[in-house]
């Protein structure tokens, strides 16, 4: 066992003594672009439900939101993993297992048989959207991540400007020919900012799904916050890691608009022009972490998120001038 599987081993077994003379196995989990670690242990002779240790870092504002993220949603009736301990000074949480089986590992599948997983995400969903921001106390507000606002909306904009329009693509957006798609992402972040708040995840993909017991478990919500239903939904519906048809996002729309009793085409525009906002924070960040942060694994989702922004555009006619700064 390495030396750093050892130290952690040794620091889960005084979290829990009665494991102290267990054998355990030790795996580190790869994935994602976060900068926390995770270890999975597995107990011999099922001493302790296998168990996750997060090992964070405090570089990223949100990771030390993730366990009241965590108790927040639980007590919303979310699925979300147990927290079985949790050492502040030494940036450590021990959480349940949830397995290995995400919506994503499900992408290559028949749609009869990935539209049951999608179904019971959005169920998930629901029960975090129908908290609106108007019933959230400032002490809750300011306990997480700053709520989506213009300003916020902007910042993602100038992030997929800065990492994929100028560091991808080598283009100067500041250019004349660009100013109608200036004026566009204007008018984009005020539309979006006037609009009614409720709890949102923020990273609602489907890597951040679990499947366990036919059901969907929820992960990686330290960016829980005040937003848009709809930018969850667009997070989810316009995947650049998965592959949905026009006709499935439909349905899986009308499904959420069933289930909270909304109108179908008022919810859908505002998924488009929530899905022309992710997806450029999405471009973003996958110029940021292959070009800056030597995760170059990242850039073969470009393609999938140029793909789909150009389907949004698409759908939104009144969003085609940004096509200038992307095609």
């Amino acid at each position: 066992m390495p030396p750093e599987h050892e130290a952690l081993l040794i620091l889960t077994r005084q979290q829990f003594p009665a494991l102290k003379d267990v054998p355990c196995e030790v795996e580190p989990i790869v994935k994602g672009g976060s900068d926390r670690h995770f270890y999975r242990f597995t107990w011999a002779g099922g001493a302790h439900p296998p168990m996750i240790l997060m090992v964070y870092t405090l570089a990223r504002r949100d990771n030390p939101k993730f366990v009241p993220a965590t108790r927040r949603l639980a007590a919303l009736g979310v699925q979300v993993p147990h927290i079985y301990a949790f050492d502040e000074q030494r940036l450590c949480v021990w959480l349940e297992d949830l397995g290995r089986d995400d919506l994503h590992a499900h992408r290559e599948e028949a749609w009869e048989i990935r539209r049951p997983y999608y179904e019971a995400t959005l169920r998930e969903a629901a029960k975090i959207h129908a908290v609106s921001s108007k019933n959230l106390t400032p002490t809750d507000i300011s306990s997480m991540e700053p709520e989506f606002t213009e300003g916020l909306y902007e910042w993602e904009q100038n992030y997929f400007i800065e990492h994929f329009v100028r560091g991808c693509l080598r283009r100067d957006a500041d250019k004349a020919e660009h100013a109608p798609a200036r004026t566009v992402l204007m008018a984009l972040r005020q539309r979006l900012a006037r609009l009614p708040r409720c709890l949102v995840h923020r990273d609602f993909q489907s890597q951040n799904v679990l499947l366990r017991d036919n059901t969907a478990w929820l992960v990686d919500y330290q960016g829980l916050r005040p937003g848009l239903a709809e930018y969850d939904l667009a997070s989810l519906l316009f995947d650049p890691y998965v592959t949905l048809s026009r006709s499935e996002r439909g349905a899986l729309l009308k499904y959420y608009a069933e289930l909270r009793g909304l109108r179908l085409p008022e919810l859908q525009e505002v998924v488009y022009l929530c899905a022309a906002q992710r997806l450029m924070q999405a471009l973003g960040a996958y110029g940021n972490l292959s070009r800056n942060q030597g995760k170059t694994h990242f850039e073969q989702h470009i393609p999938a998120g140029v793909r789909n922004l150009t389907a949004v555009c698409d759908e939104a006619p009144e969003l085609s001038p940004l096509r200038s700064l992307f095609l």
